[in-house]
């Protein structure tokens, strides 16, 4: 994980003034300090990849001391909290057209890793409007075959799109309500009161999060349209523990952010289990790359800041929370995310990897980068076969330097060799 800082500070670490604040273990964490003296000197205000899913507070750096006692650290969270209410409307709106009813799959190419980016940049201007937890989808998808603008306009008459959206509208309403209330919350000037309410405010994000969570959302769902809707249940996750986080509870932070990275990759591989074609895997394989890439690691780094700051005296929490915030993200030492108007990297090397592999194979590729010890299995089995059938050449000494699309393409070639010798 790479942190972006201001100009100024990003200069001084150039040349060696500051440096990056790193654990323990020797993993770097968002904030940097004074070399000569170890004072701590700036947060990050971004990371080198645009997360698909991660508002991440460690881009910010706020520490429950600082939401508490700054207004900007407020009016900056709040900032980040209305972009994942918005996220989770494209996430939650896009299912419709992949996943649910009768029009179940024909909108994967329209809402694919790329669309939603492009998407979700259009709501952030203001040319897209949402309204009761959804987007219209229509206007969105404006320039799409008319095929899919037909089916967008028969699935309105949809009944099992029709309940799932009443569902999560309700949803949706309660994630408002409490976003609003932590609003309230963080504006009481009595800690006492200002905790009290953040235990509401915990509530009804649970209560929003349950409904998100609801099995009947996912029966008769496709692997694309269960992962939009684990998509949209992290994010409240998220801002749950960012809850947490202001009430300075480190230690059911880490907790939980161990538990969201866990249940991301379990549910990531049942996904992709349950992926029955290569228009599903086109979907699914660039997304939940981008998601174990770039959002895990921003997780863990997550992860890392709150166990670290466990680790500090009492003196070095009040001179980390006496930092000065950093500026709005219009600065140019931001503007380091992945250009909505160009193809995101994963779904480049998704399009490489399809002209030299195939289906099986590559789903067991997209297993490998959620669960890299998959690659075990096979690994041994490429080795015993390839010894087996005299072709030692191809059972290398050194898996290491060998990539995921070798050893997921070989063990496909020895077990079609099995099948049919």
């Amino acid at each position: 994980m790479i942190f972006v800082f201001p100009p100024s500070v990003q200069a001084a670490i150039a040349s060696g003034a500051y440096e990056v604040v790193k654990n323990g273990a020797g993993v770097a964490l968002g904030m940097a300090r004074d070399t000569a003296t170890g004072q701590f000197v700036a947060h990050a205000v971004g990371v080198t990849a645009q997360p698909f899913l991660s508002f991440a507070p460690l881009q910010i750096g706020l520490t429950g001391m600082q939401m508490a006692q700054t207004h900007l650290g407020f009016q900056k969270t709040y900032s980040m909290l209305n972009d994942v209410l918005n996220t989770v409307a494209l996430l939650q709106a896009s299912t419709a057209l992949i996943g649910v009813g009768t029009v179940a799959g024909v909108g994967l190419s329209a809402f694919n890793i790329w669309q939603t980016l492009k998407l979700r940049e259009d709501i952030k201007q203001l040319r897209l409007e949402v309204k009761d937890g959804f987007i219209d989808i229509k206007r969105a998808l404006h320039d799409q075959s008319q095929e899919i603008l037909q089916r967008i306009d028969r699935m309105s008459e949809d009944i099992e799109f029709k309940h799932h959206q009443t569902i999560l509208s309700v949803s949706y309403g309660k994630f408002i309500e409490g976003i609003k209330r932590l609003e309230y919350a963080l504006k009481l000037e009595d800690s006492n009161s200002r905790r009290e309410a953040l235990f509401g405010v915990e509530n009804t994000l649970y209560d929003a999060l349950a409904n998100y969570n609801n099995p009947a959302l996912y029966q008769q769902t496709s692997a694309a349209g269960q992962l939009r809707r684990m998509e949209c249940s992290w994010v409240i996750d998220q801002t749950i523990t960012t809850i947490y986080q202001i009430r300075e509870e480190h230690q059911v932070v880490s907790a939980r952010l161990s538990d969201l990275r866990k249940k991301i990759r379990d549910s990531s591989l049942q996904i992709i289990d349950r992926c029955e074609c290569d228009n599903e895997l086109d979907f699914l394989f660039p997304e939940v790359m981008r998601i174990h890439t770039q959002d895990l690691p921003l997780l863990e780094s997550w992860q890392n800041q709150v166990d670290w700051m466990k680790s500090l005296s009492p003196s070095e929490l009040q001179e980390l929370a006496s930092l000065e915030l950093p500026a709005e993200e219009s600065s140019a030492a931001t503007e380091n995310i992945n250009n909505p108007a160009e193809p995101p990297v994963e779904l480049s090397l998704y399009e490489t990897l399809k002209q030299k592999s195939h289906y099986d194979s590559l789903r067991d590729q997209l297993r490998f980068i959620v669960k890299p010890e998959l690659r075990q299995h096979h690994e041994s089995y490429v080795f015993q076969r390839a010894n087996a059938t005299g072709y030692p050449a191809l059972a290398p000494s050194n898996w290491q330097e060998v990539p995921d699309l070798t050893v997921a393409n070989l063990y496909h070639y020895f077990k079609q060799q099995e099948r049919y010798a």
